[in-house]
């Protein structure tokens, strides 16, 4: 029984079957034994190179922690001590203090700028301030500057000088009182406009999209213009053919008219050698559409007095009234018998 609980017991005692323990720890190869540094490795070489990099991250963020903390704190102090210089630039003209005063007034005209431009492009997209218009009140502007800034007045004022007096166009409109007449100088400044508002991104998306529909808009009422002003010209220009045509034909049918009276007078058909103009318009148009024929008929009548040899207009006393009437000019050479 002892034997099956504990076998190692029963093996180191020589029992059949079992290995003794000592037999196997002899029967186990050794390893050699290399010479000192031979044995390190690409893994040994690695592992050292990544404590050296750890260590080395761990000083850069030491450092970087020691500045935000310190050096910060360093910095702000090194600043108030720059402004508590015993320096009156108000009163000095030299170049530290002027360009003392140019940064200054830089820095009121960049909110100057933003502020405008803000306002502006929020009473352009939408007017949720309610505005009345994008031209702000000088003195509204003036308070807000002065806020954010901790400028004193006299350094905007100068910021609006610095405007009037440049030529460079910083998008800032200055107006007076009346907004068509430009100002000359600081006391007629009424209010301040942007020139570039400034807008998010919804609105000039929607202001694209507006005035894309009412450029495309636009562009097909000026196609739908031209295409009715060419076909209105077709039309006139198929009319005219028309009349022209019309006229023709009425020229045509005047000059039979007026040749067949005359070789009817020749045969003693007929009494006087000529015919009245308005007898040969009632014998060729019908009443209900001598008001319709009544420009092809003018136009016609112009054409046999201007164009037409072979018939002469006459005015003559018939039936006690005087009229105009036209007369066949070419004999037609009749014999005497038929005379």
């Amino acid at each position: 029984g002892l034997i099956r609980r504990f076998p190692w017991r029963a093996g180191s005692d020589g029992g059949p079957g079992v290995t003794p323990r000592t037999a196997l720890l002899r029967s186990a190869p050794r390893h050699q034994q290399l010479p000192d540094g031979k044995g390190k490795g690409l893994e040994y070489y690695l592992s050292q190179f990544l404590c050296l990099a750890s260590l080395v991250l761990l000083i850069i963020f030491l450092g970087i922690l020691v500045v935000k903390m310190v050096g910060s704190g360093w910095l702000d102090g090194g600043e108030d001590s720059f402004n508590l210089l015993p320096v009156d630039c108000d009163k000095r003209t030299d170049d530290f203090c002027q360009a003392k005063h140019k940064d200054v007034t830089m820095a009121v005209l960049h909110e100057l700028h933003s502020y405008l431009a803000v306002q502006a492009g929020n009473f352009e997209c939408g007017n949720p301030e309610n505005l009345k218009s994008k031209c702000i009140w000088v003195s509204e502007v003036k308070d807000h500057v002065l806020n954010v800034t901790g400028s004193s007045s006299q350094k905007f004022e100068a910021a609006l000088h610095w405007l009037l007096n440049s030529n460079k166009d910083l998008g800032i409109r200055l107006k007076g009182r009346d907004l068509s007449e430009a100002v000359s100088s600081v006391e007629e400044v009424f209010c301040l406009e942007s020139a570039h508002p400034q807008m998010g991104l919804g609105c000039r998306f929607r202001r694209a999209v507006v005035t894309a529909i009412t450029n495309l808009f636009l562009f097909f009422v000026s196609l739908i213009t031209l295409w009715g002003i060419l076909l209105y010209l077709r039309y006139r220009w198929r009319k005219m053919e028309e009349e022209e045509q019309a006229m023709y034909e009425m020229v045509k049918k005047i000059i039979a008219v007026v040749q067949d009276h005359y070789k009817e007078w020749e045969r003693n058909l007929e009494r006087y050698p000529y015919v009245g103009i308005f007898h040969v318009r009632d014998s060729l148009i019908p009443p209900q559409s001598r008001k319709k024929m009544k420009r092809v008929w003018d136009r016609a009548v112009d054409f046999l007095a201007s164009n037409e040899s072979r018939i002469q207009t006459e005015s003559h006393r018939v039936a006690g009234e005087d009229m105009l009437v036209w007369r066949w000019t070419q004999p037609s050479y009749l014999s005497d018998s038929e005379h």
